[in-house]
């Protein structure tokens, strides 16, 4: 899925397109891949798979801004620090991706929810 995200990502924000793509042999996660620099990409997860009751309202200006219609077009991710030691690896449940799958527009929000955490283990220890 190629997308738009008009603000950019957390420090990336002079790289405004990118591809979401499938990671071979690990359906949990997804690669964020920049369009305008190859050495670019983030790798993504499902907050769900770590964080059942994961939730957080989204403005209507947040909305508005990508174009969301209904909710059923948002899919939300998260970055995944990756780590040597895969029991090591966590993932920013801070500052989530929201992407509207029909216009596909993305924004990072930053939440102040503090009980997220910007290093959310991803393997329980």
């Amino acid at each position: 899925m190629e997308l738009t995200f008009e603000k950019g990502l957390l420090g990336l924000e002079t790289y405004k397109e990118y591809a979401l793509k499938n990671i071979e042999d690990l359906d949990s996660f997804k690669l964020l891949q920049s369009k305008d620099e190859e050495g670019i990409g983030l790798i993504l997860m499902s907050p769900f798979e770590v964080c059942k009751s994961y939730e957080f309202e989204i403005s209507d200006s947040i909305m508005n801004s990508i174009g969301v219609k209904s909710k059923d077009d948002i899919l939300i991710y998260t970055t995944v620090n990756v780590n040597s030691d895969f029991t090591k690896n966590t993932t920013n449940l801070r500052a989530p991706i929201i992407i509207n799958r029909k216009s596909k527009k993305g924004v990072q929000v930053i939440l102040n929810n503090e009980e997220y955490k910007i290093k959310h283990p991803i393997c329980k220890g």
